[in-house]
């Protein structure tokens, strides 16, 4: 309660302080645009390679809605996924502009945290997406602010997650990774995991911070906090979660280069009171499985190690402008013992061609929840001596 006073008295603060200096230079506009997307696709996980493979799936179609009207600007995406059965809000959010330094967004915008816009070059994100640390949206109020020339500061509070559409578990129905209502797991005093606990959580009450120095035009490095609550509504009570990274990243000689470094608490209850070293966890209208012996959803607890390169090379071959190849992994290092970490490896590329986006990928993954014919168990427990999965993937985008 304290924090979210001092947020408000901050909020009113930048308001009343900039209301005199804003300028509005914006034409008056809205613009419709919007993408669809297709899959081909093969996969290789425990059982072997699928007998409907090569498959062939509508990924997404989306609408686009952004423009400004008398200085007050709007930003609206949602998105459609068929092969889901799901449909959803990816952002919606009012801007404004108390000045040239400060930037206000209201309703479902980006968290700030890590590396902006994405930690990753390929399709299917690095690891941190997958546990809620990249391109992640919620749902508040966060300003952007220009202290000096060459440094970036984002504040934020969110109330809660972005509201959620229909599917097969509709609490998971929505693009970011949340903490949704659903099993987790603990390990008792015997070294046992004790699994399908029932937790009846959801995220409340963030806040976020993030500063970027950049040190030259190409360069910059960043440090990022959250902190919020893991509400359990059957306890009526909020545990405090927190997560902390630090990133690098740089264009040099063609070649782009992303690091970081992530540190997650996920410190939530179960109904019954027992503290979670396995939280739920969804998106898309499903939520991470558990079962067979070893726990579904995420561990609570660990360190998330990202590095990508991708080099472009820029082309005239008709309507291709340029191909980029790249390289990502990261991995989890879970704290528990007893769990096994998750590694996720994407080299691949990248064609432009026109309003054409093509990304060509052969992603591999040991304890990924993507990449199995168990879907969902790689970031709980996770499996012992677990196979390199793979998934070679083109997905074929038209934006416009």
């Amino acid at each position: 309660m304290f924090l979210k006073r001092i947020f408000l008295v901050l909020t009113l603060s930048i308001f009343s302080f900039s209301l005199f200096s804003q300028s509005n230079n914006k034409q008056d506009g809205i613009k419709i645009g919007g993408a669809v997307r297709y899959n081909l696709l093969s996969t290789n996980y425990e059982g072997g390679g699928s007998k409907q493979n090569p498959q062939m799936t509508w990924d997404t179609w989306r609408l686009n809605v952004d423009g400004s009207l008398s200085g007050v600007d709007l930003s609206f995406e949602y998105r459609f996924y068929p092969s889901s059965d799901t449909h959803f809000l990816h952002h919606g959010y009012f801007g404004y502009a108390f000045s040239d330094d400060i930037y206000m967004k209201v309703g479902v915008s980006q968290v700030p945290f890590g590396i902006q816009g994405f930690a990753s070059h390929n399709w299917f994100f690095q690891i941190p997406y997958y546990v809620g640390l990249e391109d992640d949206y919620d749902m508040g109020i966060s300003f952007d602010i220009k202290p000096a020339d060459n440094l970036d500061l984002s504040l934020a509070y969110f109330r809660q997650a972005e509201p959620s559409g229909p599917g097969a578990d509709a609490q998971a129905g929505r693009y970011s990774y949340d903490i949704i209502p659903g099993s987790g797991a603990y390990v008792n005093s015997d070294g046992v995991i004790v699994d399908d606990v029932s937790a009846n959580l959801k995220e409340l009450d963030q806040f976020n911070g993030r500063l970027v120095w950049h040190f030259n035009e190409n360069w910059n490095v960043g440090i990022s906090a959250q902190a919020g609550g893991i509400y359990n509504s059957t306890l009526d009570k909020s545990e405090l979660s927190t997560a902390f990274a630090a990133h690098v990243e740089g264009d040099f000689g063609g070649f782009n280069l992303k690091t970081e470094v992530i540190r997650y608490d996920y410190n939530a209850l179960g109904d019954d009171g027992e503290k979670l070293d396995v939280v739920p966890m969804g998106a898309y209208a499903y939520g991470y499985a558990g079962g067979d012996g070893y726990t579904g959803g995420v561990a609570s607890k660990s360190n998330i190690y990202v590095a990508g390169i991708a080099y472009t090379f820029p082309v005239r071959w008709g309507p291709i402008s340029s191909i980029q190849p790249y390289v990502n992994y990261s991995m989890v290092d879970k704290d528990v013992d007893l769990f096994h970490d998750t590694h996720f490896l994407v080299p691949g590329m990248m064609i432009t061609a026109g309003p054409i986006y093509t990304y060509i990928d052969y992603a591999m993954g040991k304890n990924q929840p993507w990449l199995t014919d168990s879907f969902g168990k790689g970031l709980g427990s996770g499996v012992e001596n677990a196979k390199w999965n793979s998934r070679f993937n083109i997905n074929m985008g038209y934006y416009f």
